[in-house]
């Protein structure tokens, strides 16, 4: 009986059922209407019709124009105000001058370091690549900064500890989701402690991340501990495109000195403490130098954005100190719903497009892009080794049918494609011709590259990207590989065929 009213009386629940009486009402307020106002049904008819020649003449993905366009011609009388509410991409002119504040303050903070231009005496790809995210996402490239690769969660979370110790100044965490655990609260006594220290300890998650992992009241908890918090974008039963737009960034940064990023949470099943999908294969970058600063810049940026108000970045810089093992370029980069600049996705087909030998991939999701698609499919074509690696045991059965679905085309072109036996794979990353690599947030489907706040950092000729491209062999070791013929059996089924080919429609709304 606990369960049964812990469960109708939770907030998800609530706020579920407060969004679809809305709906409800929309609709039935719109019918009506429509049956009683002749004038009324054809306003509605003209709203469906401006909304569909809106959805085609945008810039978004065709995907994404085709699965609307089937939710609205067949139903135009409510169909274009739906798209209204919940489709359309243009975000209140508030919002974007709130944006460009945010960019703005990233480039005073962080302009002295553009210098995309030296990476000229490594090629022009690389310079090329580097200048995109210099002017596009205000993130600069690093010379003197060392990274270092983790394969598994439980090497990157010892690390974390141990570097969170050594914290004299600042420590900001920011997570998509963050549950009580061994590991959140062995980092959380460390957190308390530097907190009593005087150390400014800070930490974001975002609010539909951990609706299910935290208490409502969770950040009021660590604010009486001394700890600052922030729950971004609250969860509130009010339809808006902003329900959408999550923070499914994950950084570590401390004194601006060190810095974590990747796939991990900090949840137990990251480190295998709590086994749900099989073993949870995920990875983790360690940032060391001037780059760190980048990504201390980034987590301040959108802290300033969610707390409504202005820092000066500049007393959080740390002195400049040698680092020693510095290898490479080192760029971190961010991603923003808010602006009209796919900056992952750029990262990624300029990777595939850049390509003369190998392309190696993990994710746990294959939900791709019109683009991505046809860029891998005319990297294999060309010659090049594609090869991608996703889970075995998928941690959503739905996404996991949309994530087969997309196989066929990519098998048929030449790429090979790899599923990790033992359980889940969580981790983002792409590695390509021993030179460039990047670890990051950034699944390959739609949530990641157009609608959630993600960071990543791009590396080139720095010396893990050997200890990245050796993690995908041994992990490929482990996987189970994909023939065509074997996909095509799997394909058969005409039933399963049908289930998946309308969850592929409907994959840019998952």
């Amino acid at each position: 009986m606990k369960k049964l009213l812990y469960f109708l009386f939770h907030r998800s629940v609530i706020v579920a059922v407060a969004l679809l009486a809305q709906i409800a009402v929309l609709v039935l307020m719109v019918v009506k209407f429509s049956e009683s106002f002749t004038q009324f049904y054809w306003i509605c008819i003209l709203i469906s019709f401006l909304a569909a020649l809106g959805i085609v003449s945008s810039r978004s993905d065709p995907a994404y124009k085709i699965v609307w366009l089937v939710l609205i011609l067949p139903f135009p009388v409510f169909g274009g105000m739906i798209y209204l509410v919940f489709g359309g991409s243009r975000h209140p002119r508030w919002l974007r001058k709130a944006v460009q504040s945010i960019d703005q303050k990233m480039v005073d903070a962080l302009k002295g370091d553009y210098k995309a231009d030296t990476l000229v005496k490594v090629g022009e790809d690389a310079a090329i690549q580097a200048r995109y995210l210099e002017r596009r996402a205000h993130c600069p490239v690093y010379e003197c900064s060392r990274t270092e690769y983790f394969s598994i969660g439980e090497d990157c979370y010892a690390r974390m500890l141990t570097e969170l110790k050594k914290a004299r100044r600042y420590i900001f965490l920011e997570y998509f989701i963050i549950q009580e655990g061994k590991m959140w609260n062995s980092i959380l006594d460390i957190l308390k402690e530097k907190a009593k220290q005087g150390v400014d300890v800070r930490v974001m998650y975002d609010d539909m991340g951990c609706m299910f992992t935290l208490s409502k009241d969770y950040q009021q908890r660590l604010e009486e501990q001394g700890i600052r918090c922030c729950a971004f974008n609250r969860f509130v039963p009010v339809m808006s495109l902003l329900l959408n737009n999550r923070d499914h960034r994950k950084i570590c940064v401390i004194d601006g000195r060190v810095a974590f990023t990747g796939g991990i949470n900090l949840a137990d099943e990251y480190i295998n403490e709590r086994e749900r999908y099989g073993h949870w294969k995920d990875s983790g970058l360690l940032v060391e130098g001037d780059a760190a600063w980048s990504m201390a810049v980034m987590f301040l940026s959108l802290w300033d954005y969610a707390q409504q108000q202005q820092e000066d970045y500049d007393k959080f810089r740390p002195a400049r100190v040698p680092v020693q093992g510095a290898s490479g370029y080192v760029l971190p980069y961010t991603e923003s719903p808010l602006d009209d600049e796919a900056v992952a996705q750029a990262v990624y087909l300029n990777m595939i497009s850049k390509a003369e030998k190998y392309i190696y991939i993990t994710t746990p999701y294959l939900i791709l892009d019109t683009a991505t698609n046809t860029a891998l499919c005319n990297a294999a074509k060309s010659g090049v080794d594609v090869r991608i690696i996703t889970p075995h045991i998928p941690d959503k059965k739905s996404v996991f049918q949309v994530t087969r679905a997309h196989y066929q085309p990519l098998l048929e072109a030449g790429v090979k494609i790899y599923e990790y036996t033992p359980g889940f794979i969580h981790a983002k990353n792409f590695v390509v011709d021993d030179q460039f690599a990047t670890v990051g947030t950034v699944n390959m489907d739609f949530r990641s590259l157009f609608l959630h706040f993600e960071n990543g950092v791009w590396m080139c000729k720095t010396d893990c990207i050997q200890d990245i491209k050796e993690d995908f062999l041994q992990t490929q070791k482990k996987s189970e590989k994909i023939g065509l013929r074997q996909n095509r059996r799997r394909n058969l089924n005409l039933l399963a065929q049908l289930y998946r080919s309308v969850l592929r429609l409907f994959a840019p709304l998952m």
